[in-house]
């Protein structure tokens, strides 16, 4: 135990603030809320730096300290905060608007679980935690799409959840253990082995909103306020795919999961562009974007083991992602839901309109942006993998993604009809902040990608 403890320290900080969070709820304290969760993840993200450079397990090998769980930490923590700050901008004055702040935390805290589980029983905890949380995070505004939508999770997620709690019993059985060190075991198994991986897949695909278990995503953003939809989209699904990296990297490639994962990713990126071409409200554009953007992730999953190129990847894609999508949330939380709401935009509010535009090419993986190095990452990790294909489908689907993300932009400089609502008004400087951090991460980190790892 004492051992272990100093590997902990941001997990505990995060834990602590949580509870101090929930405190000030209590005696409603809302702004205090928030000031507890911004000092607390401003502090565990520093005492994640000492812990880069480990590699090591925690109680039992069941919590892996590696590159993997500390860069998800430096990626979900400040990612955390700036929803925070959204989501202050959003609802600030609305009862138990403390509430939300320490949910906020408290699924990141399921997140930092997944993200460095190294067995079976803390996988399930994660995502657990991460789904509780998320629930009721979606229906908060107690409306009839929220309700809706939270309950659509809500049955989603209890059903996959399920099926992953069966199928890594499977596992458990084969193996003889828990700890996903033990997976080798599943050598001279392979039906074994396929049975858990599909129920693992079920799991954090849903977590992930990897096609087909998707269909939760665009309901849940659309019915959520936006902040809460913003911190959907990067810190559970970042979390969910480096959980997928962390089980898969210890199961046997005699039972061919590189070549399902490949086709799953395949599928993910082509549907969710397509998809989010015939949309017209903002949110479930970026929420099919979201999806479409899963799939690239899968790429550097399919190649670990195999290529160097493969945990940087997800790194560098984790890192970018929390950025530019996060800050195409706000600019939809300052401009509107629908196409017709942001028409003009660009013209009435320039800097913002840049920032979108940046945010979108981003996306797009337009160099040198943040979202280009990441992809650039992955393509090559998928090619020294044997999936050529697979990158030829990427880039394909990189041009696709320009002209989804066209659909926003060209509205945006458009003259705006005089019936449109004004986009005069000052800016919560909660929102502004988001945007302008945001901004500036996707646009220099593309330079300076000899910081990150790999």
């Amino acid at each position: 135990m004492g051992r272990d403890l100093p590997f902990l320290i941001p997990e505990i900080l995060l834990s602590l603030a949580v509870v101090a969070m929930l405190i000030a709820e209590m005696v409603r304290m809302a702004r205090l809320a928030l000031w507890f969760g911004l000092a607390g993840l401003a502090v565990a993200t520093l005492a994640t730096l000492p812990l880069l450079t480990a590699d090591t397990t925690v109680f039992g090998g069941t919590y892996r300290i590696d590159l993997l769980s500390g860069w998800a930490k430096l990626i979900l923590l400040p990612g955390t905060a700036m929803a925070l700050l959204l989501a202050r901008a959003e609802i600030a004055g609305q009862q138990r608007e403390g509430s939300v702040y320490s949910l906020l935390c408290l699924v990141t805290l399921g997140a930092l679980m997944l993200a460095g589980s190294g067995d079976m029983m803390l996988l399930v905890l994660g995502v657990v935690l991460t789904g509780l949380g998320s629930f009721a995070l979606v229906a908060y505004p107690r409306d009839d799409a929220a309700t809706e939508a939270g309950m659509k999770y809500l049955v989603f997620g209890a059903v996959t959840g399920s099926v992953m709690i069966y199928g890594l019993t499977f596992w458990f059985g084969g193996a003889g253990s828990t700890l996903f060190s033990d997976l080798g075991a599943l050598e001279d198994k392979p039906l074994i082995a396929i049975a858990g991986l599909t129920a693992v897949i079920v799991g954090l695909g849903y977590k992930a909103s990897l096609v087909p278990f998707h269909f939760w995503a665009p309901d849940a953003y659309d019915g959520a306020p936006v902040s809460v939809a913003a911190y959907l989209s990067v810190i559970t699904k970042v979390a969910a795919l480096f959980a997928f990296a962390q089980v898969l990297r210890d199961l046997p490639v005699e039972s061919n999961w590189p070549l399902v994962i490949a086709m799953i990713s395949a599928v993910t990126m082509t549907y969710g562009y397509l998809t989010a071409l015939v949309q017209t409200n903002l949110v479930r554009l970026i929420a099919y974007s979201s999806i479409a953007q899963t799939g690239y992730f899968l790429m550097g999953i399919v190649a670990l083991g195999t290529s160097a190129f493969a945990i940087p990847g997800l790194i560098v894609l984790g890192a970018a992602y929390v950025a530019m999508n996060l800050g195409a949330f706000a600019i939809i939380l300052l401009a509107g839901r629908g196409l017709d709401d942001i028409r003009g935009f660009g013209r009435r509010r320039p800097a913002a309109g840049v920032a979108m535009v940046v945010f979108l090419l981003s996306l797009t993986g337009i160099p040198p942006l943040f979202g280009f190095v990441g992809k650039v990452y992955l393509f090559g990790a998928a090619i020294d993998a044997g999936y050529l294909w697979l990158a030829v489908i990427g880039i394909l689907n990189s041009v696709l993604a320009l002209g989804v993300y066209l659909r926003i932009v060209v509205p945006m400089y458009q003259s705006a009809p005089e019936a449109t609502k004004s986009f005069d008004k000052p800016s919560p400087r909660a929102l502004t902040a988001v945007i302008g951090v945001t901004a500036v991460l996707t646009l220099c980190m593309g330079l300076l990608a000899g910081l990150l790892p790999g």
